[in-house]
């Protein structure tokens, strides 16, 4: 075994051998992400052809290839080991897969300690279809999101997944195409330079949804580079490992040409859980609304008046509300609860209803101009 590696020294490298020897030669808990695309041990019968004789391009390359199943219930089970380790307490791995292996690989997961967060079905939107007509045509792959350990304080930005979704929770079923077109790297033959190479699409959502500017990716599996490829365009560290000399010079190639030009506030993601707490006396304090000022519903159905202290009053026939933003909101809907910040609007200079959330995105700007709230 190598002697360990500082994850400093190794990070935007691909380094070459043995993904369990070399993960394990990293310094523990060092990784935040890992995003294992492993042999599959697709256990492939002989060649296969279409209908009219032509060979199918299958993936039978000497390293999806395994004795037997235990074979590669052991392969697994030492890489994801490694893996495991390199991983910090709060990190998570992401394991793609298909009916092959993906079943034996979740439980191995499950043995070592790792918490299985999701099953993500990628449905893929040109799948190659069964051409023996014996079976259904097998057009998904099946990716495992799991945290480190049970109580990992995994990151997940789910904001930023509901973004990219048209504003609605993101789906554990994922419609993208495979890799082809100019994507797909050939060799000077016309040739796949790998036969599983991945679409940066796939790569492009789990970096988004569980990673962060500057976080460290580690693909043990790197083949052709599409992890690190993505990685960079989004602003993230990547290592890469990979047995394969020719796949490494195609990824290197790759890598060298792409230069990140994003500035950090477009890669920066940041939750509304984790953004800055601005209480609604702020508004008060920096003069964007007024004591005595009026607020009303969206449709100016419902008023209130706002006390000196930030909290508001409601007076209508059922009595009289004083409390806060959040409490009144829920009291004059009937409702056990409400997002005040949206209910709430005031009126603008353009006599135009608005909701005071956006006057505290104004603050929120204004904090990060400065430096910080004060």
């Amino acid at each position: 075994m190598s002697s360990q590696k500082n994850p400093l020294s190794t990070r935007n490298t691909i380094l070459q051998g043995d993904c369990a020897e070399i993960m394990r030669s990293l310094t523990p808990g060092s990784v935040d992400t890992v995003f294992a695309d492993p042999p599959y041990n697709l256990q492939l019968g002989g060649d296969l052809h279409r209908p009219d004789n032509s060979a199918v391009d299958a993936v039978d390359d000497a390293w999806d290839k395994f004795d037997t199943l235990k074979a590669y219930d052991d392969f697994t089970a030492n890489w994801l080991g490694a893996a495991r380790s390199a991983l910090k307490e709060d990190g998570t791995i992401w394991v793609i897969g298909s009916y092959h292996n993906i079943f034996r690989v979740g439980r191995i997961m499950q043995d070592l300690g790792f918490w299985i967060l999701n099953d993500i079905i990628w449905r893929k939107a040109n799948p190659m279809p069964n051409f023996r007509g014996r079976r259904f045509c097998n057009a998904h792959e099946t990716l495992i999101w799991a945290s480190r350990d049970k109580d990992s304080r995994y990151r997940f930005n789910y904001d930023a997944m509901k973004s990219m979704n048209d504003d609605l929770q993101m789906r554990s079923d994922w419609f993208l195409p495979l890799c082809t077109g100019s994507e797909r790297l050939k060799d000077q033959d016309g040739a796949k330079v790998h036969p599983t190479q991945k679409p940066e699409s796939l790569l492009y959502r789990v970096l988004m949804a569980s990673t962060l500017p500057g976080d460290l990716v580690l693909d043990p599996f790197f083949g052709t580079g599409t992890t690190g490829a993505v990685a960079r365009k989004l602003g993230r560290d990547y290592i890469g490992i990979e047995r394969d000399s020719d796949y490494i010079r195609a990824a290197e190639k790759r890598l060298a040409a792409i230069t990140p030009d994003l500035d950090e506030e477009i890669i920066r993601i940041m939750g509304k859980r984790e953004e800055t707490r601005i209480p609604f006396s702020w508004l008060l304090d920096r003069g964007y609304l007024q004591p005595g000022g009026e607020l009303t519903d969206s449709k100016r159905n419902l008023s209130a008046r706002i006390h000196a202290d930030g909290s508001l009053i409601v007076t209508g026939p059922l009595g009289t509300h004083k409390g806060s933003i959040h409490k009144v909101g829920a009291q004059v809907q009937g409702a056990p609860s409400c997002n005040g910040w949206t209910f709430w609007h005031y009126i603008d200079e353009d006599d135009k209803s608005r909701p005071i959330d956006t006057l505290r995105q104004k603050i929120r700007e204004e904090s990060t101009h400065d430096g910080a709230v004060q």
